[in-house]
């Protein structure tokens, strides 16, 4: 699984659009005393990860919030598989696995980009909720935001 493809609906010749993985060296203060990269960086860079994504597709953290609206973390669950080391770099592929308005489901895959040996596997899951706090549905109340998920699924 490298870089992404997705169709584009929105024109006819049917482009396609190539996501980058988000890529990170990892850092001496990411290691805990055995000399390994302590389980919980993995998440920082899934966050890192899923805001370069939503920023590829064009619709970023920083615009959604303009918009009131913020995607809350509501699941996540990560499987280790091998651990990552000081000064390796990390590649972090990101998929939409599912997305209904109300919530997106993302898995990620963490990877060695030397060697290619697998890091992690995880998944997180994540609503949309307005200024308040309150559960919001991005089809009723953002339908522009609403096709750029589909742009990509």
């Amino acid at each position: 699984m490298s870089e992404h493809e997705i169709q584009v609906r929105k024109h006819p010749e049917k482009k396609k659009i190539q996501f980058k993985p988000y890529e990170h060296r990892t850092k001496y203060h990411e290691t805990d005393q055995q000399g390994i990269i302590h389980p919980s960086y993995y998440v920082n860079w899934m966050e890192d990860a899923r805001m370069d994504l939503m920023e590829q597709v064009g619709m970023g953290y920083k615009q959604m919030e303009e918009l009131q609206v913020f995607s809350q973390m509501v699941s996540l669950s990560i499987e280790y598989r091998s651990p990552a080391k000081f000064e390796e770099k990390v590649v972090v592929e990101t998929k939409l696995v599912s997305y209904d308005g109300n919530q997106m489901e993302i898995a990620y895959r963490i990877y060695d980009k030397t060697t290619g040996e697998d890091r992690a596997i995880a998944k997180s899951k994540h609503c949309f909720m307005n200024y308040s706090g309150i559960p919001i549905s991005m089809k009723r109340i953002y339908p522009e935001l609403e096709t750029k998920f589909f742009e990509f699924k």
